[in-house]
C-alpha cells in the first residue's frame, strides 16, 4: 500500500517548523513508507531539541491521505492511554437520541475526514505534535442495546484513561456520553468547570420516563456534584421549548447562559475573555455539540435548530479556551447519514484538532 511512495528529496521539508523537525524531514522515505532508521512513518521519534518522543502523523506531501487505516489525524493507534499526554477516543452510540439517529457512525466518519488535517494550526501557529504525545486509542466497546450498561462501560474506561494523566479528546456519539465521562473526570479532578457549546441546554430531568439520555447529561452531573456550577457557561442555546423560559433551571444553578441570539453578527472573542475569567485556574471540561452550529453548516446532526453559530464562532470559542486548565474535551452528535457531503464530519474533525491545539503544554510559534 505504501510501497509506491518514492524517496523524498533532502531539499524538501516534511514538516515546517523547528530544526528538530527539519532534521527529521531530511531523512529519506524508503520501502513501505519507512524512514531511514525508523520503523514507520507515523511512529514516534526523538527530537534533538527536547530529548522526548512524540507521535507525528505522516505528511500528505509523501503519504497519500487516502491510504492506511483511518485513525484521527492519521496518528498512530495505541491500545491504552499509557504514556500519552492526550488521546482521541471514539464513543459510537446514538442510543440516547430523541430524534434522528446515526451518531453511532460519527467517530468513524470524523476519523476519515481528519485525514485532511495537517500538523500545524495555520493561524494560531500551534504545534501540538512538537509539544505533547498524542495517539488514537480506538473506541469504547459500547452496548447498543442497553444505555445504562453503556454508561457504565464509558465511566470505567475513562476512569482508566484519566488515571494515567492523559487528557481525553472524545469523538461522539450522542451527548449522553458527557455524563459518564464527567463522572470519571470529576473523580480525578473534583468538580470541574464546564464550557458547554450547544443548541440545547441538556438539563432535562426526565424524557419519556428515563433519566439518562442525550437531553439530560448535565442535570445528572449537577445531581451528583460533578460540576462547579459557578464555573459553567452554556453558549449557543436556542430553539423552541417546553416552557416559556427554557433555561430557567440553568440560571438557577448559577450557570452563565449565552443564547444564540446574543451571538448573532458578532465576534465571540470578547465573550471568551469573560468566560476565561469565569473559569479561573481550576479544571475545565469542554463539551461541544455540533448542533450548536447552524444546520446550513452542519446538517448532519440529530436535533438541528435554525439560526445557530457559524464555524468561525466555533473556532473563536475553542481558541478562546487557550490558557485554561482543560482536563477533557468532546465533540458530539455528528450524524453522517444526514450529510452525504461529509462536511459535518469534516467540521467535527477540525474542531477536535483545534481542541488539541489549546490543551495545556502545547507549543505556539
Amino acid at each position: 500500500m505504501l510501497s509506491s511512495i518514492r524517496t523524498a528529496t533532502k531539499s524538501r521539508a516534511l514538516f515546517a517548523g523547528s530544526q528538530g523537525l527539519k532534521a527529521f524531514a531530511s531523512q529519506k522515505l524508503g520501502k513501505c513508507g519507512k524512514l531511514d532508521g525508523q520503523s514507520s512513518v507515523n511512529e514516534s521519534f526523538r527530537r534533538p531539541m527536547s530529548g522526548k518522543s512524540f507521535n507525528v502523523p505522516p505528511s500528505a506531501e509523501f503519504v497519500a491521505r487516502v491510504s492506511g487505516i483511518a485513525t484521527m489525524c492519521k496518528l498512530p493507534f495505541q491500545e491504552t492511554a499509557d504514556g500519552l499526554d492526550a488521546a482521541f477516543i471514539g464513543v459510537p452510540i446514538d442510543t440516547g437520541t430523541s430524534n434522528r439517529p446515526g451518531a453511532r457512525f460519527g467517530p468513524r466518519h470524523i476519523r476519515a475526514e481528519s485525514a485532511m488535517i495537517r500538523a500545524y494550526c495555520g493561524w494560531t501557529r500551534a504545534a501540538p505534535y512538537e509539544s505533547i504525545k498524542v495517539a488514537d486509542i480506538g473506541d469504547i466497546n459500547v452496548n447498543l442495546f442497553d444505555l445504562k450498561d453503556t454508561c457504565k462501560k464509558i465511566r470505567e474506561a475513562y476512569h482508566k484513561i484519566v488515571a494515567t494523566g492523559c487528557i481525553p479528546l472524545t469523538l461522539g456519539g450522542d451527548h449522553t456520553i458527557a455524563y459518564p465521562i464527567l463522572q470519571a473526570v470529576a473523580e480525578r479532578h473534583g468538580p470541574v468547570g464546564l464550557i458547554h457549546v450547544d443548541a440545547h441546554a441538556d438539563t432535562s430531568d426526565m424524557i419519556l420516563g428515563e433519566k439518562i439520555g442525550h437531553g439530560t447529561p448535565f442535570r445528572r452531573c449537577v445531581d451528583e456534584g460533578l460540576l462547579d456550577c459557578k464555573r459553567v457557561a452554556q453558549i449557543g442555546l436556542r430553539g423552541s421549548g417546553y416552557s416559556p423560559d427554557n433555561y430557567e433551571w440553568s440560571r438557577a444553578q448559577g450557570f452563565r447562559v449565552v443564547e444564540a441570539v446574543e451571538c448573532w453578527h458578532k465576534s465571540l472573542v470578547p465573550l471568551m475573555e469573560e468566560v476565561r475569567s469565569q473559569m479561573g485556574s481550576g479544571p475545565v471540561y469542554l463539551s461541544f455539540d455540533i448542533d450548536s452550529l447552524d444546520p446550513a453548516f452542519a446538517p448532519g446532526t440529530g436535533t438541528p435548530e435554525i439560526a445557530g453559530l457559524t464555524p468561525i464562532q466555533g473556532l473563536e470559542i475553542i481558541r478562546g479556551c487557550r490558557g485554561l486548565n482543560l482536563v477533557g474535551c468532546d465533540l458530539v452528535e455528528v450524524s453522517p447519514p444526514y450529510d452525504t457531503t461529509g462536511n459535518t464530519a469534516l467540521l467535527g474533525a477540525n474542531l477536535l484538532f483545534e481542541m488539541m491545539c489549546v490543551l495545556p503544554k502545547v507549543k505556539y510559534y
